[in-house]
């Protein structure tokens, strides 16, 4: 894992309404080297999906638009190519698997037709080849009689089937770079460990990056190499998935980690309440002065008025905090 596959620098995105600016990433910095899983959590609304739609270039414009930074894959700035280079890239390069399959998928096709396209568009398969390695890829992510689930329409399967066409998409090409929008949270447990055995086994045999999107701090525990942790578009923490589980700095992500539900009772026999990080996620159009979580952190201070960088600290991880 030595060679860098993707690094994002001073990455900004806004969306403009006409109550305001909104701005959904704000300065991140984040790298990913090849066979690398890096795992990106946080609330929802913290500026996770909308990463990976900057690094796709698929940004809704308007309201939104990438108006700084860079976005180098294998050394190329995705910002700077035109349209049609980043066709043959998204797909092939690059793939993406959405958190929302039915409005991902086209209604109006057969899944299967859908995912032969992909392999039409970047192998130059003909209309049976295609076919055939649409109906291959249906059976790897464990979907039963593949054949004739091919035929589906994307209303005629459940949420968890649709999520695993989506998946076969994204993994029809051997994807150098993969970006996973909570990949599993369709699924059930079963289905689930396939599929994360499945992208596990892509990333070790062709050395594809991963980006896990998820709100499942467990499937990061099991699947990423490192966690970058996301509040107010911006990376708050960031350390080697065992680090950051056993030893967190940044309050928002002590906050995360105590709200995961344990099993078992508390020392007095009763059963202890959910941890709950106070507060609400402030408005992306009216951010406040300073650090972004002071409004909801236990250790505030007043030096917390002005914003805090993202520095290496002595435990080695990378902190946005003045109070660590």
């Amino acid at each position: 894992m030595n060679d860098r596959l993707l690094s994002i620098k001073g990455l900004k995105t806004v969306f403009s309404y006409d109550n305001g600016l909104a701005v959904a990433i704000d300065g991140l910095d984040l790298y990913l080297n090849e066979g690398e899983t890096v795992g990106l959590v946080g609330e929802s609304g913290c500026g996770k999906s909308v990463t990976a739609l900057s690094i796709m270039r698929l940004v809704p414009s308007p309201p939104g638009k990438i108006v700084e930074g860079e976005i180098l894959f294998q050394g190329k700035d995705l910002l700077r190519l035109d349209e049609s280079e980043m066709r043959r890239i998204r797909g092939n390069d690059i793939s993406m698997i959405f958190q929302e399959p039915m409005t991902s998928l086209n209604p109006v096709f057969r899944v299967g037709d859908q995912i032969a396209e992909v392999f039409s568009l970047h192998r130059n398969m003909n209309r049976s080849e295609a076919a055939a390695a649409a109906v291959d890829m249906l059976q790897k992510v464990g979907i039963p009689s593949p054949a004739q689930r091919a035929k589906d329409y994307p209303h005629q399967m459940s949420g968890g089937m649709r999520q695993r066409v989506m998946i076969a998409m994204a993994l029809a090409c051997d994807p150098k770079l993969m970006l996973a929008d909570e990949p599993s949270t369709a699924l059930d447990v079963t289905i689930q460990a396939q599929i994360l055995e499945l992208m596990n086994e892509i990333k070790t045999g062709k050395g594809t990056g991963i980006i896990l999107i998820t709100h499942d701090l467990g499937v990061v525990a099991e699947m990423a190499d490192r966690i970058a942790v996301m509040y107010t578009g911006m990376i708050v923490e960031e350390a080697p998935v065992k680090d950051l589980f056993r030893e967190p700095q940044h309050p928002y992500t002590v906050g995360l980690l105590k709200s995961i539900p344990r099993i078992g009772e508390g020392r007095s026999g009763r059963r202890q309440r959910l941890h709950v990080i106070s507060g609400m996620v402030p408005d992306l159009r009216q951010l406040p002065r300073g650090c972004t979580f002071q409004d909801r952190c236990p250790e505030v201070g007043p030096v917390c008025k002005e914003p805090p960088r993202l520095e290496r600290k002595s435990s080695g991880h990378l902190v946005r905090c003045w109070m660590r």
